[in-house]
């Protein structure tokens, strides 16, 4: 981890990422082309082409970003939303205007009420983030962790201006140790405990275990999710999961050059072998 708590998305991130990142069940090809070293090394620019095919569905979209010192520009067309016509997203992001602080203009088009500004400040014991809807009755969000590199504890919060109530409670605490990581929120206004752990078991193979368990207070139901990862080669890495519904998940990452993976998953219902299993592959080429 970095210097200081970090942000509170970074609030058992490690066990998240190790759980659910990568997985997938579609097929995804992503093509990214940039510049080495910038123009006069003042400039960097990158576009993004990606295409995802859901069943018999086609979807694609395109991403620009464009940097400068320490502003960088995102612009990206969309043509996955359930709108009938393609959405655009934009951001601009100032890097550091003052030590340890960012901040990040984003707005949606052609949705005239997305517009929104966020302050993001790290220290080394706190982390902050704050932003606000740039319409006639926004919607706020704060979340702040306080600690250090062993402890953190925060919370997340978005208040609706409209109906003067707030639409987020969540609590969490992070623990800290040299080969693991222990987090707890709370989430969905209370009704929601999650627990997660993430140990480090080898270094140097990049093996690892983590776990995830879920409380819902309101149906009073409970989900424990478990996984680990291990890296064959410096190349390559396999990760597995299962969780008590029986739905077991892996796959198989490759860089088959530098910054270009494949990815192959799989998931299965071991409680209905009979159906067939779920398969996804991603490919991201960076010449």
């Amino acid at each position: 981890m970095g210097k200081g708590p970090g942000l509170y998305t970074d609030i058992g991130k490690k066990a998240r990422d190790l759980l659910y990142k990568d997985y997938q069940a579609d097929h995804k090809f992503t093509l990214t082309t940039y510049t080495s070293n910038g123009v006069v090394n003042l400039w960097f620019w990158a576009i993004t082409s990606t295409g995802t095919k859901k069943g018999e569905l086609l979807l694609a979209d395109i991403s620009t970003e464009l940097k400068n010192k320490n502003i960088t520009t995102n612009v990206k067309v969309d043509t996955n939303s359930k709108a009938t016509r393609a959405m655009l997203f934009a951001t601009v992001t100032v890097d550091e205007p003052a030590p340890g602080l960012k901040t990040i203009f984003s707005f949606i088009a052609p949705d005239q009420r997305s517009g929104k500004v966020e302050l993001q400040y790290q220290h080394e014991y706190a982390g902050i983030s704050t932003s606000i809807g740039l319409t006639a009755n926004p919607l706020v969000n704060f979340s702040g962790v306080v600690g250090n590199n062993s402890v953190t504890v925060g919370t997340d919060l978005s208040f609706d201006t409209a109906s003067s109530n707030f639409t987020k409670l969540n609590a969490g605490l992070n623990f800290t140790h040299s080969d693991l990581i222990a987090s707890l929120t709370l989430n969905d206004k209370g009704d929601t405990l999650n627990a997660s752990y993430y140990h480090i078991v080898s270094p140097l193979t990049n093996t690892a275990v983590g776990a995830e368990l879920s409380h819902s207070f309101s149906s009073n139901e409970n989900t424990l999710t478990i996984g680990t990862q291990h890296a064959l080669d410096p190349l390559t890495t396999v990760k597995a999961r299962l969780n008590n519904y029986g739905r077991a998940s892996a796959l198989i990452q490759h860089e088959w050059r530098p910054k270009s993976l494949i990815t192959i998953s799989g998931e299965v219902d071991t409680g209905a072998i009979e159906k067939t299993a779920k398969v996804g592959l991603a490919l991201a080429l960076k010449p």
